[in-house]
């Protein structure tokens, strides 16, 4: 039996991914997927639809699925075919979230078990939502928890707005749509010759003239409403092949090239056989828009990201580093062989999967793995659990394998709440559009962090396991202060180099090699922190029980390098404000003072025995 727990683990590890990996059903007859995988460009990338409406029901809703009155759970792509194709429909379902009474109160509505409201639920108040977020005149830095929800609820109707109008000029049925852009062609030519006419000063078709300038008003309004691109230009019109027409301009350019766009017209397509419950059109529709698009772009590219989407791989990961750590911890209680060759077997699949995931970002961003927050939580983590995996292998003792399931549990999360702020595979900045020094300094001053929370982690098992249990011998106590030791210096050379390097590319990038910048300060309070702390042990001025307690501020150090400059949204370096995340931050710092604290007990309040 004890011999067959590795397999056992594995097994129920590779099932999970396979659960995972397994195509969603949908019982309706419309081929949901194929909708999902046509391409749009938003954000300055062409992604799949799905990208989009998983991105953008988060905003809204937080979640990528709505659960709706009766019980029922919507798929975000499911969504967005209403919101595309039957908008009224769409209006209906609870999408925006509302969890603070002060903005209920607004209206006069009482705080209750209701979460989630819909579009027409909101709409009687969209004045007074309006008024009152055009009067906050604030910083971000400086709002409150009531004027940060009302901006949040504003821009999400917003944007709710936005993609509403994005596929199709009004929400109307197909029919009319078709005979509205039938008309449209028509009028091109009888509106630019009532229009040549009336400049010549001769007798011309006025209402030819406005019908024409009536359509084109209204398409001009849609053009400048729209961020989603839904067609690759027109060739013949000379613009560049990157820059999509959203619905707006593809029927303004209509006008040069004398026909209507085979992709509006498909989406126009779309919502009759929707309404009507045709299926077989829909689906015929479809296949012919695609086709019409893998003339200009790379399919191959979008049905990976909507695999990548689906797949979840830093979720599936985040689930096998839970199980990792569980059976680490477990095999200080009994069964310690077994359980920690479990353990490691499964830790090597969620690394596996980890990589694939990293790999599977740098492919589809066409980036080095750390590009924002997102990706470096990722990176961190990842870094984390390879040197984690070398440990393991060295000292055979489940250490290794229960600070890689714990940071690599952690810092998943750490991106999962990150992932909320919308499409995690963003433009670069200007200013960091540098594969090379992306490449080299960004990565190399991850890798310190890694390093340096690696080395923290496995101060907290040494001071867990002293403290509260009696597992810890003289001979891992020991053991854990090498590996930390070892970390450390890790962290110290890759702290310093990535530090080095970011001054070089300051001073190409702003004529500055040092600014006091304050994710600059904080990057060479790593260095001097990771400096002193093996000076001092080398000099024998901190013991082993006095280095642990130093790697575990040195978690603090580098969380406050890591996120904390940035919430002082002030700086070049300023890249990702994210001020919501400021007391998870206060707690993680509170939390390593108090095992600093436990730490510093004295010997005998330590189950452990170590001197």
């Amino acid at each position: 039996m004890k011999r067959a727990l590795p397999w056992v683990f594995l097994i129920i590890g590779i099932a999970l991914l396979i659960q995972g990996m397994l195509p969603k059903r949908y019982a309706t007859g419309f081929d949901v997927k194929c909708f999902a995988m046509l391409p749009i460009q938003e954000g300055g990338r062409i992604k799949p639809l799905d990208t989009l409406a998983r991105n953008t029901l988060i905003l809204l809703s937080g979640r990528q699925s709505i659960k709706l009155p009766d019980g029922a759970r919507l798929d975000a792509n499911t969504w967005m075919m209403e919101v595309a194709l039957r908008s009224n429909i769409a209006d209906q379902i609870p999408v925006f979230r509302i969890d603070n009474a002060d903005i209920l109160g607004l209206w006069g509505e009482a705080q209750s078990k209701q979460k989630y409201y819909s579009y027409l639920d909101l709409e009687p108040h969209f004045g007074v939502i309006n008024e009152q977020a055009q009067a906050v005149d604030v910083e971000p830095q400086a709002r409150s928890v009531f004027e940060k929800k009302l901006i949040q609820l504003h821009e999400s109707l917003t944007l709710y707005h936005k993609l509403v109008h994005s596929f199709h000029p009004l929400t109307r049925s197909g029919d009319e749509l078709e005979m509205e852009y039938a008309v449209w062609l028509e009028s091109i030519h009888t509106g630019l010759d009532a229009i040549r006419l009336q400049q010549e000063g001769k007798p011309f078709d006025e209402e030819a003239l406005n019908r024409f300038m009536l359509l084109a008003d209204r398409y001009l309004e849609l053009a400048k409403l729209s961020e989603v691109g839904i067609t690759p230009p027109p060739p013949s019109i000379g613009k560049s092949e990157d820059d999509w027409n959203n619905i707006g301009q593809s029927l303004l350019d209509t006008i040069l090239v004398n026909h209507l766009d085979p992709i509006t017209l498909g989406y126009a397509k779309l919502l009759t056989s929707y309404n009507t419950g045709d299926v077989d059109a829909f689906n015929e529709t479809l296949t012919l828009m695609h086709e019409r698009t893998a003339e200009e772009i790379n399919p191959g590219k979008l049905k990976f990201e909507y695999f990548f989407n689906n797949f979840q791989p830093f979720y599936r990961s985040l689930e096998l580093y839970l199980m990792v750590a569980l059976l680490a911890f477990f095999s200080w209680l009994g069964w310690a062989r077994p359980l920690q060759r479990s353990a490691f077997w499964l830790l090597i699949l969620a690394l596996l999967v980890h990589t694939f995931g990293l790999i599977a970002r740098m492919y589809i961003q066409g980036r080095p793995p750390v590009t924002n927050l997102y990706s470096s939580a990722i990176f961190v983590g990842w870094a984390a659990v390879l040197l984690s995996v070398f440990l393991e292998r060295i000292y055979k003792n489940g250490v290794g394998s229960a600070v890689a399931g714990m940071i690599g549990f952690s810092t998943l999360i750490i991106a999962h709440q990150l992932s909320t702020s919308g499409d995690t595979l963003e433009m670069m900045r200007a200013v960091l559009d540098s594969n090379f020094w992306l490449s080299t300094h960004v990565v190399t001053v991850t890798l310190g962090y890694s390093a340096m929370f690696l080395s923290g982690m496995l101060a907290f098992i040494y001071i867990v396991r002293g403290v509260f249990t009696r597992t810890l011998t003289k001979e891992d106590a020991r053991a854990l202060t090498r590996m930390a030791y070892g970390t450390l210096c890790f962290a110290t050379l890759f702290s310093f180099v990535g530090t080095m390097l970011g001054g070089i590319w300051a001073d190409q990038s702003w004529g500055c090699f040092w600014g006091w910048d304050p994710k600059e300060n904080g990057a060479l309070i790593i260095v001097l922190w990771c400096a002193l702390v093996l000076h001092a042990r080398l000099g024998g001025m901190i013991r082993q029980r006095g280095f642990m307690v130093a790697c575990i501020f040195g978690n603090i150090i580098t969380s406050w390098s890591w996120f904390g400059t940035n919430m002082l949204g002030v700086g070049l370096h300023s890249y990702g404000f994210i001020d919501r995340a400021f007391w998870a931050l206060v707690l993680f710092m509170g939390s390593q003072v108090l095992l600093m604290m436990l730490g510093l007990l004295p010997n005998y309040c330590w189950r452990s025995k170590l001197h």
